[in-house]
């Protein structure tokens, strides 16, 4: 049982049965049906046309729906030929599903997982698990998001920012649950790759690459972070390290400049490091005035003080900060961070604590007791 191919062929099917007039809920709800079925037969007769078989019995469920529903009955003289069984065309509409699942209508959070259910071809439970919610909740929020976007046309052009952000959204969404939503990430934007030509998606898939590159260096075997500047480069991913400044070079010559470029350049930097100590901070603080320029974003300027603390001395780092709004996330981490390279470690062991407990995460909250634990340690030690 192939289920990569299953999944791959998923969005694919589903345009099949909207362009016939099925609304995309009741489209979606009978492709998974045919998904069901294929799980339960392909393991000892696979079919010769795997799309075409699904196409086809996608749409025998569609049809069995739309014949008992009362309320559909205008319908049935659309629905009610049956498209004679064959190779489906080779036609793929998986960009306009992925316009139609990052609808500008719909919360950031029901655009993930409708387009995980959508385009990526998981179940409700398997969504689910990944964001640790139960499955009851993850199929209402399904399937509200299939009612807003089921009157949406088709022919509508999409817009490729919207997109992207939702997909970068499923990548730092982390690892939990059975899915590998950091991977499923990076499958979904080479798909959308192949389908549209823009630096921008060349510059997102880069940086997902880069970020990747580094995941298993980023724990320690006990679960607790490593910084980048501790992590082991001998466990950084070198293949996808070349592929993702492969493809940010392209991107780059284009001459297109956008912020997941601007975001790439930054993780090719740090990439291409043989050390710490050999970062190019000059070059990151460019970056970093780059993206600033490009997104207006305060937390873009909040990591450009880390950088330039690193290029140009923790004290011309708490100085880009001064200006910052200090309810910032994660501005009393970086200021805790700058104040320790500054030799101020009472001040810098406080603010360790108070980001602690301001903290979401629990690995990150651990790691910033510890750091604050350790300043405690030696300024004892000092006395």
């Amino acid at each position: 049982m192939d289920e990569a191919l299953i999944r791959s062929l998923t969005p694919s099917v589903l345009t099949v049965l909207v362009r016939r007039g099925a609304d995309f809920a009741a489209a979606e709800d009978s492709v998974q049906e045919a998904l069901v079925e294929a799980v339960r037969g392909w393991a000892d007769d696979p079919p010769r046309d795997p799309k075409g078989w699904l196409v086809t019995v996608a749409w025998r469920r569609f049809l069995d729906a739309a014949r008992a529903d009362t309320a559909r009955r205008r319908r049935e003289d659309r629905v009610e030929e049956e498209p004679a069984p064959g190779p489906a065309p080779d036609v793929d509409d998986t960009l306009q599903l992925y316009f139609l699942c990052a609808h500008p209508s719909l919360t950031p959070s029901s655009a993930v997982a409708l387009t995980l259910r959508a385009v990526g071809g998981l179940t409700t439970r398997q969504i689910a698990r990944a964001y640790l919610v139960p499955e009851a909740t993850m199929a209402q929020r399904i399937s509200r998001a299939k009612r807003t976007v089921s009157g949406v046309r088709f022919d509508r052009p999409g817009d490729v920012a919207t997109v992207l952000r939702v997909l970068y959204l499923v990548f730092n969404e982390g690892y939990s649950g059975d899915v590998d939503l950091a991977a499923e990430a990076i499958r979904l934007t080479r798909q959308l790759a192949a389908s549209v030509d823009h630096p921008e998606v060349a510059g997102l898939l880069a940086l997902m690459l880069l970020h990747h590159a580094r995941r298993a260096a980023r724990t320690a075997p006990d679960g607790s972070l490593v910084p980048l500047a501790e992590q082991d480069r001998g466990r950084w991913d070198t293949a996808s390290i070349a592929e993702g400044v492969a493809m940010l070079q392209a991107a780059l010559a284009r001459d297109r400049l956008g912020e997941f470029q601007a975001q790439a350049a930054i993780a090719a930097l740090h990439a291409d490091a043989p050390t710490a100590g050999e970062t190019d901070w000059v070059q990151i603080v460019e970056w970093y005035d780059e993206l600033a320029r490009l997104t207006g974003s305060p937390v873009v300027r909040l990591n450009r003080a880390v950088a330039v603390g690193e290029a140009d001395g923790p004290r011309a780092g708490l100085a880009a900060l001064a200006g910052l709004d200090e309810t910032l996330p994660r501005y009393t981490a970086v200021a805790a961070y700058l104040y320790e390279r500054d030799g101020d470690l009472d001040r810098a062991a406080r603010l360790y604590a108070e980001a602690a407990r301001k903290a979401s995460d629990l690995a990150e909250r651990d790691h910033l007791t510890r750091r604050a634990a350790r300043l405690n340690s030696r300024r004892r030690a000092g006395r």
